[in-house]
């Protein structure tokens, strides 16, 4: 087995053996294809997501895998869904209080400010919003829903058990969020983040890839965040 890979695999074992996930984001040497279709990815997808205050299982799967070139993040989530609840919208709709959808945080320094949250649901209908603080210690709960995302493609698909969704996240389009900790990655670099869905099913469940302790703020715990880290196989 290639060392690199072996060292990947063990990071992931690590990462799901102990609470603090450590996540290898793959790099490719080609440009994906944002249209929702899943069949060219080749890094693994993880999962499945579980109650994001609870850590337990989710009454339906979702998936994901992130992936890097010299110019973006790369993000596919693969959702079971036995009742897609949404619409097409206009872009920074609040979906997050109506719709099936699914998340991306990335704060790369942890320290809660200046953060980077991206919702898409079902219909390829997205947000793209800046956290700039929830925490009392920094002035309590101030983001902007106006801000964008230079470059970001989002595309979801509907398949015979659910949804896909790809996202494809500039990093030109990130370097520029001031006091952020967002610079070009380069192998090895780390950053905070999780990934999340919400699913309005029968009944309300709000998932996360990496659960977290308590529930102070809900998806928004930049401190209970899982380290993503930019490899190379």
């Amino acid at each position: 087995m290639n060392t690199k890979v072996f060292y990947c695999l063990c990071l992931i074992i690590t990462g799901f053996a102990n609470y603090a996930q450590h996540i290898p984001i793959y790099k490719t040497s080609k440009e994906i294809r944002i249209d929702g279709d899943l069949s060219e990815w080749k890094a693994p997808f993880l999962g499945t997501f579980k109650i994001h205050n609870s850590g337990e299982k989710a009454s339906q799967n979702t998936f994901v895998a992130l992936s890097w070139n010299e110019n973006n993040l790369y993000v596919a989530y693969r959702v079971e869904d036995a009742e897609i609840i949404g619409k097409l919208q206009p872009k920074d709709s609040k979906i997050y209080e109506t719709d099936d959808l699914v998340e991306i945080f990335i704060d790369p320094d942890g320290d809660g400010k200046n953060y980077l949250e991206i919702g898409v649901n079902a219909f390829s209908t997205y947000y793209d919003m800046l956290i700039k603080c929830i925490s009392p210690d920094c002035g309590g709960w101030n983001t902007s829903i106006d801000f964008d995302v230079s470059g970001l493609e989002t595309a979801s698909k509907t398949t015979i058990n659910g949804f896909t969704t790809e996202i494809k996240i500039p990093f030109a389009g990130l370097v520029k969020i001031k006091d952020s900790g967002f610079k070009i990655p380069k192998n090895g670099t780390k950053w905070k983040g999780n990934l999340f869905r919400i699913d309005y099913g029968k009944i309300i469940e709000y998932q996360a890839l990496q659960p977290y302790n308590s529930a102070k703020f809900g998806f928004h715990q930049p401190e209970e965040f899982a380290v993503f880290e930019f490899v190379e196989y």
